[in-house]
């Protein structure tokens, strides 16, 4: 680190040491020296939601004092290394090293320590990898430091079940202070020793794989597999750690998912934060009636967005909320993924791949055919609320397969992009019409923003707009009285 860089670090540090001491009535105080140090394109609607909340009390503000009421012993620590290192800190880096390669730099990398799972989950593609492939704990370490030399402190841990190589994990917590680590984990093996784990290295949060109430996780998982998740919770809870939950929707659990007593529950269990995938059919066996129906999808977007404004609750809704930073933010634009034999993919949801990690750095893989057709595609709709290459936007990412020579990195049965693309077909023509009526619609609070070709772009997102000569057509302006109408 730069000596002017280890200044800035200390500078905000001690800015949070200020605010953790009494954290309540200088939070007005903290954001008015954030907003004075941060780059102003650091996350600024984030920082004003921050302001209001602070300023009204609101749901937010409830958030925020549920994450001051963790435990003692790691939360200072935990706030600094998520806050300072992984985001204030590295964004401004990962913004320099965009425009100095002219491609994308991940804000997270997500990796697979092992292919191993003790689950078998109907629709989830690791049931079917076996338990052959790891990557090691030196080959993990390796990825962590390249990312670190172009910017990236966020580390996500997928599989599998990451929490086979717990040991491993927490070894790497330990040598990477500087990084925030999470991971998705079916949190079965989740025990006290896990908890005394958290407390020691400060710098890892699990996202707890939940599919609504007991009828829609066992029925995927396997019966018990809800009552092993609210213990695991409990124990969590008990022991004042951070975590939070990973839904995947499908048509079978939408009406669980999507409901204001499944928010509330994920809430009492103490969970921070909501991550809410929508259903893609990925793997040859993958079952396609699992799929939501547009009318699902719509509810899920209303009601995510009317729970927001309710809970103190941090929901992210991966398909619905593009047009918040952009559209796909796969591909190495704000994050990557690497499986257990090494293949770095565009997308945790795309197994294909054109480098894999053990053959090249990682800066090459992010420069490989398959990664530019995604950075000079991106966004592949102007409509935002279609941010997919293949789920919303029909053969795009095959045309990428295909014109860059990427293969199959599935590890069980090979499917082509294009059969996977095939497979949506029907979700691709559905949707279509409603995305458009939601995107152009005047009464929707997100219209006039939707006038911005800017829309959730990083400047240089920007900038490589300029490159490639490339505009993007914002949501066309209508007339007030039409509005009004």
């Amino acid at each position: 680190m730069k000596a002017t860089e280890q200044v800035k670090r200390a500078a905000l540090n001690k800015t949070m040491d200020y605010l953790l001491e009494d954290p309540e009535p200088r939070l007005t105080k903290i954001m008015d020296m954030l907003d004075k140090v941060a780059p102003a394109n650091l996350f600024p609607s984030q920082r004003a939601a921050f302001r209001t909340a602070i300023e009204q009390q609101n749901n937010w503000y409830q958030l925020i004092t549920r994450v001051l009421d963790l435990n003692p012993a790691l939360r200072d620590d935990m706030l600094k290394t998520f806050v300072v290192d992984a985001n204030m800190m590295a964004w401004s880096k990962q913004e320099q090293m965009r425009d100095k390669y002219a491609c994308n730099i991940p804000w997270a990398i997500l990796m697979d320590p092992t292919s191993a799972c003790n689950l078998h989950c109907t629709g989830c593609w690791a049931a079917e990898y076996g338990h052959q492939l790891n990557l090691t704990l030196d080959e993990l370490d390796s990825i962590i430091h390249q990312g670190k030399e172009l910017g990236t402190h966020v580390y996500i841990y997928t599989g599998g079940e990451p929490l086979v190589r717990k040991r491993d994990l927490m070894a790497l917590c330990e040598q990477h202070p500087d990084c925030a680590f999470l991971s998705f984990t079916n949190a079965t093996l989740i025990d006290e020793e896990f908890c005394q784990d958290m407390l020691r290295v400060k710098n890892f949060i699990p996202a707890i794989s939940v599919e609504g109430f007991e009828e829609a996780t066992d029925g995927r998982r396997g019966e018990g597999t809800y009552a092993k998740v609210g213990q695991a919770m409990r124990l969590l809870k008990q022991h004042g750690l951070p975590f939070g939950v990973s839904c995947c929707f499908t048509s079978a659990n939408a009406d669980s998912i999507a409901s204001e007593e499944f928010f509330d529950w994920m809430i009492d269990q103490g969970a921070l934060f909501a991550w809410i995938f929508t259903y893609m059919p990925v793997g040859v066996d993958a079952p396609v009636e699992l799929m939501v129906r547009p009318e699902q999808r719509e509810h899920l977007y209303r009601f995510v967005r009317e729970m927001r404004g309710k809970k103190p609750l941090f929901t992210l809704d991966f398909q619905n909320d593009g047009e918040f930073v952009g559209g796909c933010i796969a591909g190495g634009r704000r994050y990557l993924h690497i499986n257990a034999a090494g293949d770095v993919e565009p997308c945790v949801f795309a197994h294909y791949a054109n480098a894999n990690i053990r053959e090249v750095s990682l800066l090459d893989a992010l420069r490989s055919p398959l990664f530019m057709a995604y950075y000079e595609g991106q966004p592949f709709n102007d409509n935002l609320l279609r941010p997919c290459p293949f789920l919303e936007n029909q053969g795009v990412l095959a045309d990428m397969v295909e014109a860059t020579g990427a293969h199959s990195t599935d590890l069980q049965k090979q499917e082509s992009a294009r059969e996977l693309c095939d497979k949506c077909t029907r979700s691709v023509e559905q949707w279509a019409p409603v995305a458009e009526r939601i995107w152009t619609d005047p009464t929707d609070p997100q219209y006039k923003l939707r006038h911005d070709p800017g829309q959730g772009m990083a400047e240089t997102d920007k900038h490589k707009f300029e490159r490639l000569g490339r505009e993007r057509t914002a949501v066309e302006a209508k007339d007030e009285n039409e509005s009004a109408a």
